[in-house]
């Protein structure tokens, strides 16, 4: 069965789109819980209550049959993720819902530098000056020497760094078993690795707090769901400039619902990142098509 290539930009589009809003709930739950509960604690609970969407996963993982290598990679990742979703959890309460989405973009940038590093992909030209947009766009958003940066601003940088290596171990072993095992592995992982940091800065928790933290769990896990499907319907390079939106909204609520200004340099700084993001998408895009009838040249 031959795999047709995403052609409903539409479709696409409202599917990210709705990525967006679910992701955006995600901050706005977590914000409005705030740290009357330990960031650890409320990573690890969150992580505790989404395993009900492990459960249909558990036999493909047994059945992926693991070697040795790819348990270890996972595990990896799984440390490497544990620590972001709990510097992530932590600048949920230090800094405006704007700030932690613009900053999430930079991700894909870190992507982009680590695959050249350790995976051997040519970084070009316009590549490298997309990078360098993108750490302009962090600037403007920190305004180092112009304001008082917390930690929060650190969390936030450390998270996006981990997050793509998380993304980049995710790279490879996408290629070597199904997107089942991978989301299934982190899952677990995850919430292993939380276990110990919850358990040291335990504190009782109400059953609305367990409600909000499973509608985090809810949240984020449909919030997958709906962008594997944008990404099944149409390419990264028509999906990608959508989650600006998710800024748009993060700014919004923030403004409207938690009593944030609006900081002109931060929604600035996140469009520059983003339209560093969406060139490496495209530029992508176009080294895969490039790649494709060079192939099938060479086949024919």
């Amino acid at each position: 069965m031959t795999q047709t290539s995403p052609n409903r930009p539409i479709a696409g589009i409202i599917w990210m789109m709705l990525t967006g809003l679910l992701f955006v709930g995600v901050t706005a739950v977590v914000k409005h819980l705030g740290d009357d509960i330990p960031a650890a604690q409320s990573a690890f609970l969150r992580y505790v209550l989404g395993l009900v969407f492990v459960i249909p996963m558990i036999r493909p993982m047994w059945d992926a049959g693991l070697s040795s290598r790819q348990l270890r990679l996972f595990g990896i990742r799984g440390v490497v993720h544990t620590a972001a979703v709990i510097l992530w959890f932590y600048a949920m309460t230090q800094i405006p819902i704007a700030e932690v989405t613009a900053m999430n973009y930079l991700s894909p940038v870190y992507v982009t530098l680590a695959a050249a590093l350790f995976l051997g992909e040519r970084l070009r030209p316009r590549r490298i000056v997309a990078i360098v947009v993108a750490l302009l766009g962090a600037l403007i958003i920190l305004r180092p020497g112009l304001r008082e940066l917390n930690s929060g601003h650190l969390a936030m940088l450390l998270v996006a760094v981990m997050f793509a290596a998380g993304y980049l171990i995710a790279k490879i072993m996408s290629s070597e078993v199904s997107p089942i095992v991978v989301v299934g592995m982190l899952s677990i992982t995850v919430t292993i690795g939380l276990a110990p940091f919850a358990w040291a800065v335990w504190v009782p928790v109400s059953g609305i707090d367990l409600a909000w933290l499973f509608l985090v769990a809810v949240l984020a896990t449909t919030g997958h769901y709906t962008m594997t499907r944008a990404f099944e319907a149409a390419p990264v390079t028509v999906t990608q400039p959508v989650t600006f939106l998710q800024l748009v909204w993060a700014t919004a609520l923030g403004a409207l619902v938690f009593g944030e200004g609006v900081d002109a340099y931060v929604v600035l700084g996140g469009a520059l990142i983003l339209s560093a993001v969406c060139f490496i998408a495209w530029r992508e895009a176009v080294a895969r098509r490039q790649a494709t009838a060079e192939d099938r040249a060479a086949k024919a």
